[in-house]
């Protein structure tokens, strides 16, 4: 099982490139973030967040929603947003910043066009907070945190209460 990498690890910054085909060695890492995923516990993982740059998420839509029960995590492989509508401000945190949340608009609802573990092309309707969790794992393969969307000061208040909280 990978390791979930902490901030301010470099990896996190950098935008990654598109997985030119589904491997097993792409099925592999996918598995392998699932089960770093739901043993941190989380509702999705980006490839940066253990170290790989490549443009694939997992997310757990029966841990973000109630209506989504029964469905297991799924991986999407070169994810594209696609559409959005509306604004949901809500609590949000990140695996790579343990610890720390914060209020932050994402969208109500959206679309993501993917590729699936099968090579196929795919799309997601997700909304509320799994809306909220497939924006966030996007944004971590442009190399994006989720307190980069925040003011300034804001932003840099977070960074220090994770500092401290680590002991930096």
């Amino acid at each position: 099982m990978p390791t979930i990498l902490k901030w301010p690890d470099p990896a996190l910054f950098k935008k990654s490139a598109p997985v030119t085909k589904v491997t097993d060695e792409i099925r592999s890492l996918a598995e392998g973030m699932t089960s770093a995923m739901l043993s941190a516990p989380g509702l999705g993982l980006a490839a940066p967040q253990v170290g790989v740059l490549l443009r694939l998420i997992v997310v757990y839509p029966a841990g973000a929603e109630f209506e989504y029960a029964g469905i297991g995590p799924i991986t999407l492989v070169n994810p594209v947003i696609t559409e959005t509508l509306g604004e949901d401000i809500g609590d949000e945190g990140c695996l790579s910043v343990p610890g720390v949340n914060c209020e932050l608009t994402r969208p109500a609802w959206l679309k993501v066009k993917y590729i699936s573990l099968d090579g196929e092309p795919k799309e997601l309707q997700a909304k509320d907070r799994l809306a909220r969790c497939v924006a966030h794992e996007v944004d971590h393969l442009d190399g994006v945190i989720f307190w980069d969307r925040l003011p300034r000061l804001k932003r840099d208040w977070l960074k220090l209460k994770f500092k401290r909280k680590n002991g930096w």
